[in-house]
C-alpha cells in the first residue's frame, strides 16, 4: 500500500473503532436498563397507560303503586386534587393552603386544620396527580367545596377533581326492604333489584382514563368516550300506606308474643298483585329488622291451614262429604305407632266433617282422609299436586323456597302415618306465598293467579311494558266444592277457631294454623322445637277484595295458637283497609233527625274519643284511662274511666258493657278461653269480675243488643 493510501486507512480505522464503541455503548445501556433501571422505566411506562374504561349507568327508580320512591340512586362524589395542575404554582398553593385547610376542617370535621394542611403539603411536595381528600361527599358538600379558597379557581388552576358516583338508597327504610332488595358492590342483587335488573341497570358507557401511580385511574379531560344510558323505572304493586299498616301490626304482635320472626302478605284477590309484604326478624338488641324474605323463602310445614286443601282434593274425588259425621275420639287417635291429638282436650264428640274444619279437629280431618285414601295414597298426593303444591310459583324474585310433597313412591320417607299427618299439614312444606296463592284462588271463585310485584316498566315517563295478571289454574275445583268450603271458612270466623276475629261491619273468612316446627328450617335455627302460628283468609267474605296471610314463628309469650298470635295482625289490617276503602262499605241509612245520642259501647278510651270527635258527637270526658265506660244521654255521651285489674294480679277483669272485640282482646290476652252466646254487647260474664279464676279457665259471655 502506498503512502497516499495511509490517510484513508486511518479514517476507516477510526470510523470502525467509533462504530464499535457506539455499539458497545448501546449494548451497555441496554444491559443497564434491563438489569438495573428496569423497574424504574417499567413503572414509568405503566403510569403513562391510557385506556377506555367502563362507566356505570345510573340505575332506574323503583316506585310504589302510589308513585312513591322505594329505591333510587343519588349522586355521591369522591374529592381529589391534582398537585401538578397546569395553573397550580408554588405561590398560589402557599397563598391558599392555610385558608383551604381551615375550610376543609370546618366542613367535614373529621380532621383538624393542621392535619389537613400537613396532608396537602406532603401531597404537593410529592407531586401527586390524584390525591384523595374525601371519599364520600354529598351534593351540598360539593357545592361548599367549589366555593372554597383555591378550589373556586377551577380544575386546571387549582387541581380540584370531583368524581361522581351513584349510591342506592331506600327512602322508606325497612318497609318492604327485603322485597325491594339491594345491589352489592360486586353487582350481586336480591329482591326486585335482582328480578328487574335487565330494566333497571341501563347501558354502561366508556371513558378515556389514565392510570397513575398506585393503580389509580384518572379521567382524561376532553377524552373520547360514550355516555352511559340510565335504566328504566319499575312501578311495583305495593301500597305504602297499607305496607306501613302491615309492618306496624306485625312488629307489635311479634314483640307482644316474644316471637323470633314473622311475615305478612296482602294480595289483591282478582289480580294477584301484592299490596303489602313484611318480613321481620328479632335481633340481639330486641329490635326487629328485615333480613330474610320468609314470605317467599321459608318453606315450612303449614299445619292446619293445609286441611282445606286436603278436603278439597277428597271432595273433588268424591271420597268425602262435609255433611258426613266423624267421631273426634276424645281428641286422641292412634295411627300405627303414633298418636294424633287435638288442641282441644277431650275432642268435640261426633260432628260433621265441615264442622271439624271450622274447629280444626286433627282427629276428625285425619281419619276421614285416611279412610278415603288408605289404599290409594298416591291419588291423594296427585290431587295436591294438581292444586300446585310441590312446585314453586316461578316468581322472578330469586330465593323462592323449595316445596316438599312426597308420595308413596319415596320408599325411604313414606310410611303408614304419612297420609293422616299430611292431611293436617305435616310431612309437607310450603312457603307462605304458596299457601296465600291457594286461598286467594278460593276467594277468586277458583281462579288461581300468580303473585305479582310489578305493575309496569316505564322509560322517560312512557310505559314500555305491562305485567297483567297471570293465571296458573283457571279453576282449581268445581263450583259446588268451592261454595261448600267457602261456607266453612266463613264458619271458622263466625263460630270456629277464629271467632275473636269476627267483625260487626264486614265478614271475614279464613283458617287458623298452628304447627310444631323442627329445627333448622329454611336456613334459620331457633330452638330444637318451636311453634308456628298462622292465619290465612280473605275479606269481605261475600265479595272478596283482599287475601292475607300472617305467619308468626317461635312465639314465647301469651300463646301459640293462630287465632291469638297471628289473627290480630290480620284483623288490624282488614279493619284499616275497610275503614279507608269507601267502596267496601255498605251505605248507611241516616234518619233526618236524631232525638237521642247513639248507644256507645264501653271500650278503649282513645279509640272511643277519636270516633266521637270524628262523628262530631258531643262528649263529656270525666276522666280517661286505657279502658273507659260510656253512657248516652239526650244531648251528649259521658265518658268515664273503667278500673281494670293488672294482668299480674290474676283477677277477672270486668268486660260487661263492652263490644265482643274488646272483651275477647282483654280476656284472651290473659290466657283465658271464651265461650259465647247471643250477639251485641256483653251483658253477663261468668266468672264474675274481681274473682280469681284458674289459668286457662273458660269465661262465658252472654251478649245482647
Amino acid at each position: 500500500m502506498t503512502d497516499g493510501q495511509n490517510p484513508y486507512r486511518l479514517r476507516i480505522t477510526l470510523v470502525y473503532v467509533g462504530l464499535m464503541l457506539f455499539g458497545a455503548a448501546i449494548a451497555a445501556k441496554l444491559f443497564a436498563i434491563q438489569l438495573t433501571e428496569g423497574d424504574q422505566w417499567r413503572a414509568k411506562a405503566t403510569n403513562l397507560v391510557t385506556a377506555m374504561r367502563t362507566v356505570q349507568s345510573e340505575r332506574g327508580h323503583i316506585f310504589s303503586d302510589d308513585e312513591r320512591l322505594l329505591a333510587t340512586s343519588v349522586p355521591e362524589y369522591e374529592i381529589r386534587m391534582d398537585m401538578r395542575a397546569s395553573g397550580l404554582t408554588d405561590e398560589l398553593f402557599q397563598a391558599n393552603i392555610d385558608s383551604l385547610s381551615w375550610e376543609l376542617a370546618r366542613l367535614f370535621g373529621d380532621r383538624t386544620m393542621e392535619e389537613y394542611r400537613q396532608d396537602l403539603v406532603r401531597a404537593y411536595d410529592r407531586g401527586e396527580r390524584y390525591h384523595l381528600i374525601r371519599r364520600r361527599c354529598d351534593h351540598e358538600q360539593l357545592q361548599a367545596l367549589r366555593r372554597m379558597p383555591l378550589f373556586r379557581l377551577g380544575r386546571h388552576t387549582s387541581g380540584f377533581i370531583a368524581d361522581k358516583h351513584t349510591v342506592r338508597i331506600r327512602p322508606f327504610g325497612r318497609l318492604a326492604s327485603r322485597t325491594v332488595g339491594y345491589v352489592l358492590r360486586d353487582s350481586t342483587a336480591i329482591g326486585l333489584e335482582a328480578a328487574c335488573n335487565p330494566w333497571l341497570k341501563g347501558v354502561t358507557g366508556k371513558r378515556l382514563e389514565r392510570r397513575l401511580t398506585g393503580g389509580v385511574w384518572m379521567p382524561v379531560d376532553g377524552g373520547e368516550g360514550r355516555e352511559p344510558v340510565p335504566g328504566s323505572d319499575v312501578h311495583t304493586t305495593i301500597d305504602m300506606n297499607l305496607q306501613d299498616v302491615a309492618d306496624d301490626a306485625l312488629a307489635a304482635q311479634l314483640r307482644k308474643n316474644g316471637a323470633h320472626h314473622g311475615c305478612v302478605i296482602v294480595m289483591e284477590t282478582r289480580t294477584g298483585y301484592i299490596k303489602a309484604i313484611s318480613n321481620l326478624t328479632l335481633q340481639r338488641d330486641s329490635s326487629y329488622v328485615e333480613d330474610y324474605n320468609y314470605a317467599l323463602g321459608a318453606s315450612t310445614e303449614p299445619g292446619s291451614t293445609f286441611k282445606t286443601a286436603a278436603l278439597m282434593v277428597a271432595m273433588e274425588d268424591g271420597r268425602v262429604s262435609l255433611d258426613q259425621i266423624v267421631d273426634t275420639r276424645g281428641g286422641k287417635l292412634r295411627f300405627y305407632d303414633r298418636v294424633m291429638n287435638d288442641s282441644h282436650g277431650g275432642g268435640y264428640g261426633r260432628i260433621t266433617l265441615g264442622r271439624a274444619l271450622e274447629l280444626s279437629s286433627n282427629t276428625g280431618i285425619s281419619q276421614a282422609i285416611d279412610k278415603a285414601y288408605r289404599t290409594e295414597p298416591a291419588r291423594f298426593v296427585e290431587g295436591l299436586r294438581r292444586l300446585g303444591f310441590g312446585t314453586t310459583l316461578g316468581l322472578p324474585i330469586p330465593g323462592e323456597g323449595k316445596p316438599v310433597l312426597r308420595g308413596p313412591e319415596d320408599k325411604k320417607m313414606w310410611s303408614g302415618t304419612s297420609l293422616p299427618w299430611m292431611s293436617i299439614g305435616y310431612e309437607v312444606s310450603v312457603t307462605p306465598m304458596r299457601m296465600l296463592t291457594f286461598y286467594n284462588a278460593i276467594a277468586n271463585d277458583g281462579r288461581m293467579v300468580q303473585p305479582q310485584f310489578v305493575r309496569h316498566i316505564s322509560r322517560d315517563g312512557k310505559i314500555i311494558r305491562r305485567f297483567p295478571p297471570v293465571v296458573l289454574n283457571e279453576h282449581i275445583c268445581s263450583d259446588a266444592t268451592l261454595a261448600k268450603l267457602r261456607a266453612c271458612l266463613e264458619g271458622v270466623v263466625d263460630s270456629g277457631t277464629a271467632v275473636n276475629l269476627r267483625s260487626a261491619h264486614f265478614r271475614i273468612a279464613g283458617k287458623t294454623g298452628t304447627a310444631q316446627i323442627a329445627s333448622d328450617k329454611a336456613g334459620y335455627k331457633v330452638n330444637d322445637l318451636s311453634y308456628q302460628a298462622s292465619f290465612v283468609g280473605y275479606f269481605p267474605a261475600d265479595a272478596p277484595r283482599y287475601t292475607c296471610i300472617v305467619v308468626v314463628s317461635s312465639p314465647s309469650k301469651r300463646g301459640i295458637y293462630g287465632n291469638i298470635v297471628a289473627g290480630p295482625v290480620f284483623r288490624e289490617i282488614a279493619d284499616k283497609i275497610y275503614s279507608n276503602r269507601l267502596e267496601l262499605q255498605a251505605p248507611v241509612a241516616m234518619a233526618d233527625t236524631v232525638s237521642r245520642m247513639p248507644v256507645s259501647l264501653s271500650g278503649r278510651g282513645t279509640d272511643l274519643v277519636t270516633v266521637l270527635e270524628a262523628l262530631k258527637i258531643p262528649a263529656q270526658v270525666d276522666g280517661m284511662d286505657e279502658w273507659v265506660n260510656t253512657s248516652a244521654g239526650d244531648s251528649l255521651v259521658v265518658v268515664g274511666p273503667r278500673t281494670m285489674p293488672a294482668p299480674g294480679t290474676g283477677l277477672m277483669p270486668n268486660v260487661i258493657g263492652m263490644g265482643l272485640r274488646d272483651a275477647l282482646y282483654i280476656l284472651e290476652n290473659r290466657g283465658l278461653r271464651v265461650r259465647l252466646s247471643g250477639s251485641g254487647m256483653v251483658k253477663k260474664q261468668n266468672p264474675a269480675p274481681g274473682t280469681r279464676p284458674a289459668p286457662g279457665s273458660t269465661v262465658t259471655l252472654e251478649l245482647a243488643i
